[in-house]
Parts: C-alpha cells; sequence; structure tokens
C-alpha cells in the first residue's frame, strides 16, 4: 500500500495560523508591543536570498515585525560581531538568525559569531548553550533548532507513538543530525546515528522504525533499504539534471522517493516537507522568545537582590558606611527592576542614565503607589527627610518585599561643601557611593551651568551688538549669506510670527520690519537672568562685568547665582519630554524691552543651543540605596526659590517599573508649608500624578525648638533641653507638626507622621508625638530608627504606608491656575516663579 505523504506545506499553515492568533492575542493584552526578529545576512547568495525571502514573508503573515540586514561580502568578522552585539542589545527584537553559509570574502569563524547571538534570541537554536540543554534534555528552557523541531511536528501528525520505537538518524550536522538525535532520545525513541564511517548502512536503515535524513547525497537511500510501514523524514535538498525542466535540472530528497513511498507507511516529499515545516518552527521559536520576553517584563515583576547590613555600635561616619559597602554593578540593578540594557547608559560601575524612550515602552503598564515625603518646619538641627525616604524605601524592599523606588534631588555642591553637608541620606540609610551622588555625579548641574551662562552671555553680546551696529550690520549677521542667499532659522520664524510679520522671505522685509527684528532692545535695569556658580562663592555676589577694553564702556553691575538656582534647574525637573524641555527653555524670560515688552530666549535665538547642551542632563540617574534598592537621582531646584522636589520624568519612569503594587517615595524639600505645598500644587499639576500617602517627619528635638527652646547654632553643643525629657516643651512645639498635618489634608492626601528618634529622645517624648499626631488627623504615627538601624529601623513606617495607600483618595489642588493676576502682558511661565520689571523673582 503506498505511503501516506506528510505534508509540510498543510502543517505549517496550520502552525502558522495558530501563531498569528497568539501574536494577535499579545497585542490585545500589550498594545505598544509586536514580536521582532533580524535576519543577519553577509554576501548575496541565490539560494540564502531565496530561503530570507521566504522568512520575511512567514513573519509579516504572522505578524513578526522582520527586519533583513544584508552585510556586503567585503564584511569582516568583528564587522558582523558588532551586528549581532547591537541586535543582542535592542530590546524589540526577540529572535536573531545568522543566516549559513557567511558569504565573505574574509575567513569568519561561524561558531564564534553564532556563539555570540545571546542565548535568549538564539531562535535557530544554534548556540553552544542552547544545543547543550538540548543534549541534557532540557528541553522546556531552550530553543530546539528548527528543521528538527519541524520534523518532530511531521512525526507526531502520523499518531505514530515514538516511546520504544528504533530511530535512525544519517547525518551528523549541529543544524539536523546532532539535535535530531537529542530530541528523539528525549521522546524515548531508541536512536542510532549513522554517517560517513558508518559500515552496512543499508543494514541499519532496515531496523529503521523512524528514519531522518540530513546528508545532502541526492536519492541515496533506496527503498529496498526500508522497514515495511517505516516513518521517512526526508531533510535533505538536492538537485540532479533533468531535461524535461525548463530548467535542466528539479529538487530531490536524500531518498529515492518512488521506490521508498511503496515501503515506508509515512513518508514527506520534497520539496513541500521538511522545508515549510523549518519557516514555521523559526516563526513559532520567534513567538515564543516574544512571550518569554512579555513574561519576563510583567508589571512590577521584580528579580532583586537586596544587600544584607552588616550594622556597627556606635554608628560609623556616613562615608564610613558608605565605603564599608560594595554596590551591586549598575547593570545588573537596572537589569533587576526591568530596564532594558539598550534603555541604560552607564557612567562607571555604579550610576547610570536612564533613557527617556523607557517611558514609551512602559506606557500601557500600570502606575504603583506615590509617597511623598516631607517635614515639619525646618530648623538648623534637620528632621532627616532625605534619610528617611531611603530607609523608608529600604524598608518596603528588602524588609516587607515589595517593588520600591526612592527618587530624590541631586545635591548642589554649594550646601555640600557648606554647613549643611551631602544629601545623600544619612547613617545606614543612604544612597551609595555618597561621593559620587555628592558631587559630580554624571555632571547634569555642569550642563546646566553651561545652559545658563550661555544665555548670560547672549544677553550681554545681544546689547553691545544692538549698541554699536546699524539695522542692517544687525541683519546682516544675524541672516548672514550662505551661497548668495539669505534664509530665516525656525527659530527666527518664530520670532517674526510673535512680532506679527507674516513673511519668510528675508528680503522682501521693510526697514521698520528689519529694525523690529533685529532689535530687542533691552532694558539693562530689567535683566533678571543672572550668571551661576555651584559654588558658595560670596565675592560674585555683586560683580561690575564688561570691564575690558574691547566692551567699548558698556559694563554694568551684575551677580553670580548658585547653578540650581537657575530657572533651567527648575524647568528640567518639571518637563515631561525632550519636546516639552525645548518649549519650556524657549519661554523662559530673561528681561524687558524698553517698551516693557518681555523678551524670551527664543527672542535671543539660543533656545536649541540649550537643548542640545540639556540632552543628557533630560535623563535620569539611576543609583542604590546601602541595601541595594534602586534610586533615581534627577534634578535639584531649591524650595525657597523654585518648587524644591525632584524630576517628574524620574517619578513617571519608577511609577512603571514599580508596578501597581509597588511605591514610589519622592521627598519634597523645606517643610511641608513649602516644599510639599509646592510638590502637589505645581509638580502635580504639572505631571497629572496623584499621590497616595504623605510622610511627614518630625523629631523630638526639633519640636522642642519650635515650642520655644533655647536658639541652636550649629557646631555648639546642645542646650539640656534637647538632651534631657521636657514634655511640657514638647507638647507645645507640636502646633507646628499639627498645623502641617492639617496642610497636608486640604490637599486630601492621608499622613503617617514618622517620628525620626535620636539617641537622646526618651520612649514618653516619642509616644507624646504619635498621640499628638493622630489626635491632629494623621492616619498613623510611628518611632523609626532607620539612621542606626537601616530598614529594619523603618519598617512598621512602611507597614503603616502601605496601609495609608489603600485609603480612598480625594487629593485636590488648592488653587486654580486660570486665576487672571493681571499680568497679561508676562510670558507663559516656564518654572515655579516669574521675574517683575525690577529684576526679583516671585515664587507662585
Amino acid at each position: 500500500m503506498p505511503a501516506q505523504i506528510i505534508s509540510g506545506k498543510t502543517i505549517s499553515a496550520q502552525v502558522r495560523g495558530r501563531l498569528k492568533e497568539e501574536v494577535e492575542g499579545m497585542r490585545m493584552t500589550h498594545p505598544n508591543f509586536k514580536p521582532g526578529l533580524v535576519v543577519l545576512q553577509v554576501g548575496d547568495r541565490e539560494d540564502s536570498n531565496l530561503y530570507i525571502s521566504m522568512k520575511l514573508k512567514a513573519a509579516a503573515e504572522i505578524g513578526i515585525s522582520a527586519v533583513h540586514v544584508k552585510l556586503p561580502r567585503t564584511a569582516t568578522e568583528n564587522e558582523v560581531m558588532h551586528r549581532v552585539m547591537e541586535v543582542n542589545e535592542d530590546s524589540k527584537i526577540h529572535g536573531l538568525i545568522v543566516q549559513l553559509p557567511l558569504d565573505s570574502v574574509h575567513t569568519i569563524n561561524t561558531e564564534r559569531i553564532i556563539n555570540s547571538v545571546a542565548p535568549e534570541k538564539d531562535v535557530d537554536g544554534l548556540t553552544s548553550i542552547n544545543a547543550g540543554k538540548l543534549a541534557r534534555g532540557d528541553l522546556g528552557d531552550c530553543f530546539i533548532p528548527c528543521t528538527p523541531n519541524g520534523c518532530m511536528e511531521l512525526i507526531k501528525q502520523t499518531g505514530v507513538s515514538l516511546a520504544g520505537k528504533r530511530a535512525v538518524v544519517i547525518g551528523r550536522s549541529k543544524i539536523v543530525g546532532a539535535p535530531m538525535h537529542d530530541l528523539l532520545l528525549w521522546n524515548h525513541a531508541t536512536v542510532l546515528t549513522c554517517h560517513s564511517k558508518t559500515a552496512d548502512l543499508a543494514s541499519e536503515v532496515g531496523k529503521a522504525d523512524i528514519l531522518v535524513t540530513g546528508i545532502g547525497k541526492p536519492e541515496m537511500v533506496r527503498g529496498e533499504w526500508l522497514k515495511d510501514g517505516a516513518i521517512v523524514i526526508d531533510c535533505g535538498i538536492n538537485t540532479i539534471a533533468d531535461s524535461s525542466r525548463p530548467s535542466g535540472k528539479r529538487i530531490v530528497g536524500d531518498v529515492h522517493y518512488d521506490s521508498a513511498k511503496d515501503k515506508a507507511a509515512f513518508i514527506t516529499p520534497v520539496p513541500g516537507g521538511v522545508g515549510p515545516m523549518t519557516v514555521a518552527m523559526l516563526m513559532q521559536n520567534t513567538v515564543l522568545s516574544a512571550k518569554h520576553f512579555l513574561q519576563a517584563q510583567e508589571p512590577g515583576k521584580w528579580n532583586i537582590n537586596y544587600t544584607k547590613l552588616n550594622l556597627q555600635r556606635p554608628v560609623p561616619s556616613d562615608v564610613t558606611i558608605s565605603r564599608s559597602c560594595v554596590p551591586k554593578p549598575i547593570e545588573c540593578l537596572a537589569k533587576e527592576v526591568g530596564l532594558f540594557s539598550d534603555e541604560v547608559e552607564l557612567y562607571g560601575r555604579t550610576k547610570a542614565k536612564v533613557q527617556l524612550k523607557t517611558i514609551d515602552r512602559l506606557q500601557a503598564q500600570p502606575d504603583g503607589k506615590y509617597v511623598v515625603v516631607t517635614g515639619i518646619t525646618p530648623t538648623p538641627l534637620g528632621e532627616g527627610k532625605s534619610t528617611t525616604t531611603i530607609g523608608l524605601v529600604q524598608a518596603l524592599g528588602a524588609h516587607l518585599k515589595l517593588n520600591a523606588f526612592a527618587c530624590v534631588r541631586q545635591p548642589s555642591q554649594g550646601p555640600t561643601f557648606g554647613i549643611k553637608g551631602g544629601a545623600a541620606g544619612g547613617g545606614y540609610s543612604q544612597v551609595i557611593p555618597m561621593e559620587e551622588f555628592n558631587l559630580h555625579l554624571t555632571g547634569d548641574i555642569h550642563a546646566i551651568t553651561a545652559a545658563n551662562n550661555l544665555v548670560a552671555a547672549a544677553i550681554d553680546a545681544r546689547m553691545f551688538h544692538e549698541a554699536t551696529q546699524s539695522d542692517k550690520a544687525l541683519f546682516n549677521r544675524l541672516v548672514p549669506l550662505t551661497e548668495g542667499q539669505r534664509k530665516f532659522s525656525p527659530v527666527q520664524i518664530s520670532r517674526l510670527e510673535k512680532l506679527g510679520i507674516k513673511k519668510t522671505d528675508p528680503s522682501m522685509l521693510t526697514e521698520e520690519e528689519i529694525t523690529r527684528f533685529v532689535r530687542l532692545d533691552i532694558d539693562p535695569e530689567s535683566i533678571t537672568w543672572q550668571r551661576v556658580l555651584d559654588t558658595n562663592d560670596r565675592f560674585l555676589r555683586k560683580i561690575t562685568i564688561g570691564q575690558s577694553p574691547t566692551e567699548k564702556g558698556f559694563t554694568r553691575t551684575a551677580q553670580f547665582d548658585i547653578t540650581v538656582a537657575s530657572e533651567i534647574m527648575a524647568v528640567l525637573a518639571l518637563t515631561t519630554s525632550l519636546a516639552d524641555m525645548k518649549e519650556r527653555l524657549a519661554k523662559m524670560v530673561v528681561a524687558t524691552s524698553r517698551s516693557g515688552q518681555p523678551v524670551t530666549t527664543e527672542d535671543l535665538g539660543v533656545c536649541g543651543a540649550l537643548t542640545v547642551l540639556m540632552r543628557d542632563a533630560i535623563k535620569p540617574n539611576l543609583m542604590q540605596t546601602l541595601e541595594g534598592n534602586p534610586v533615581f537621582v534627577h534634578a535639584g531646584p531649591f524650595a525657597n526659590i523654585a518648587h524644591g522636589n525632584s524630576s517628574i520624568l524620574a517619578d513617571k519612569i519608577a511609577l512603571k517599573l514599580v508596578g501597581p503594587q509597588g511605591f514610589v517615595v519622592t521627598e519634597a524639600g523645606f517643610g511641608a508649608d513649602i516644599g510639599m505645598e509646592k510638590f502637589f500644587n505645581i509638580k502635580c499639576r504639572n505631571s497629572g500624578l496623584k499621590p497616595h500617602v504623605v510622610v511627614l517627619v518630625a523629631t523630638v528635638r526639633a519640636l522642642k525648638m519650635h515650642g520655644g527652646g533655647p536658639t541652636v547654632t550649629a557646631g555648639t553643643p546642645l542646650a539640656k533641653e534637647y538632651i534631657e525629657e521636657n514634655l511640657v516643651l514638647l507638647e507645645a512645639g507640636c502646633s507646628n507638626m499639627r498645623k502641617q498635618v492639617e496642610n497636608a489634608q486640604l490637599f486630601g492626601v492621608p499622613v503617617v507622621v514618622a517620628v525620626n528618634a535620636f539617641k537622646t529622645d526618651t520612649k514618653a517624648e516619642l509616644d507624646l508625638i504619635c498621640k499628638l499626631a493622630k489626635e491632629a488627623g494623621a492616619f498613623d504615627a510611628v518611632h523609626c530608627s532607620h539612621w542606626a538601624d537601616g530598614g529594619a529601623g523603618a519598617a512598621d513606617l512602611a507597614r503603616a504606608v502601605q496601609k495609608a495607600a489603600d485609603l480612598p483618595n480625594s487629593f485636590k489642588f488648592l488653587y486654580d491656575v486660570e486665576f487672571n493676576t493681571g499680568h497679561n502682558n508676562v510670558a507663559p511661565l516656564c518654572s515655579s516663579k516669574h521675574h517683575d520689571k525690577k529684576g526679583t523673582s516671585r515664587l507662585i
């Protein structure tokens, strides 16, 4: 009875249909996701081109985004390796095929290239790692080579059980024979591999219940060799002469089909048998890889290792503690919290920048819980907001096993080298390495310094040129001849539109329009933009500029501010994208004209240059706590002159990464009456984010000072009132805490009071604060010892925050930004302040 033909075309069509449904299912739950495949080819072999076109067609049918990367025959091994590494790092690609053979004029180590493919993207299943797992029987933890996998699918279609059957594989190639042997073996067949050295091949074939050939010799296996009723899977693709065909040749397999079909029970045709299944299995592996990728990137699915603290008594200095702990490599932390390698830019081993494209990738994922840490009205003693922020995150993560991310400001070098010191936290609750945190970090503050001073230089240069040149000379400078033509830049077009001049051809402007265009006519007394330096240098507070003979007597009094006082810092913290930052930078008002019109950086023509200088600073900086929790350190505006909060971008990325059950803890500068109010009314208004909990930090010593205690001077011994129990003084000072709790409640957010305990505090004092805090309306009030004990000392606080975050939230703003202040001539605000004509900064 003739053999039943096993059609690879039919079965592969069924597989592709199933895969298409699976891809559509992925898109339903992940709208921005699509499985990605790259086929890397070297040279231009005709047969390779044919195979690749088949793969690309199948991918398009299923819904896989397939890209053909074609390198010339002149490509070297290093060039091929570089392309492989690029694909390995691309999070949008889930499968990589290196099309063999590599058709290069240079010698290329194929094995080296194949093994450079990331095992999780090796959908051909050819790397040593995947081959090793297959050989060991780890079929569920590897990619199976496509041709053997297709052969198995064809065998399964016969309905014949493999268990106990005798299988013969002819050929021992790494692509077909060797993996086919392993696959049959682990499916319980008794397997013999035959090859060129096998004696009496016909006899061995005659014993086979299942025969798989992959030797590349046309029609070598004859029908009379076969066992009656055998299953024959022919992987051979060979050509023989055939004068009846227009091409003069035809494709045949390794088995003589006409004679074999009368002895076998099942047989695959050539072509139309194994070939289509190879392509189908390639698509199946790509979809499987995409599934693994999605599973690994489930919202909030972290695989994080926390660092165990070695607590010392007495508690050493902050720098000693920081240096005693070896941080995890930052790329490892990034991977632990769900960041892709191509989203992270390393700055050494302990810090990195995270690209903004991360937000786009995570856009569909739900946010975590949003917690802001603030404090009672600050005193010279310090309340420990930063330390509490880090301690709380350590407690949530390392001790409660919840995903937790800290988002804090980058400190200015001014306070760092002054009395205040650094801002990395303290004791066993700090960001490490503290030296890198407190100093240059990744250069964001330096970028702001450069951008700010570029604006300052542009103001004075513009005033100088307007005072010393004619309108025509100014126009020729601003719109220079390029290849015999003058052309307005986009920013100049914007200025013309602002002036009501609807012309784009420089030659069409009238003399009056040229005058209006070239002259900003800045009133020197109205300049609000100062130069900056990130150092406390009192002798630069008032200076005279322009004393060089080249400035022709155009001097004026100016000043240096500290860099973090720059409006560019406020813009960085409030921006939501690169385009948004450019727009905000363009709208910054630097002065007014003598006619009273606001002058912006866009009028000066420097907004594009500012954006270029800030293009890296906009990316949040990733660091870690002592216990290995992730921390974003980004932006550092002061709260007394700006909004005093870290960046919106850092918060948004962190909220996506922690997942719906995770926590992002950020800190607002100064007390609740400044930093927290600005966090709500300015930062949250700009971000659209709604906080779940306010953590209000208080200390016994600070509350005693608010209660009328003796004056405290930094660096001098404390009065006995602060180191001995005094409940009367403490209760009087708790009125400050009570008011701050009320302030937070006005916004509709539950409050948890964190009592940051010191060794001189008594239990009665700590209990009194907690009692009065709850009476004032706080959801809870908890003693904390995170400075001395790390996250374990804030575990009770973490539990209280977790419970408070589940409460109903009625967050609201306290004022309407559409309220008409009467200053209609002021350009739209781009930060938390704007300037009047006298050059004073007025907080909104």
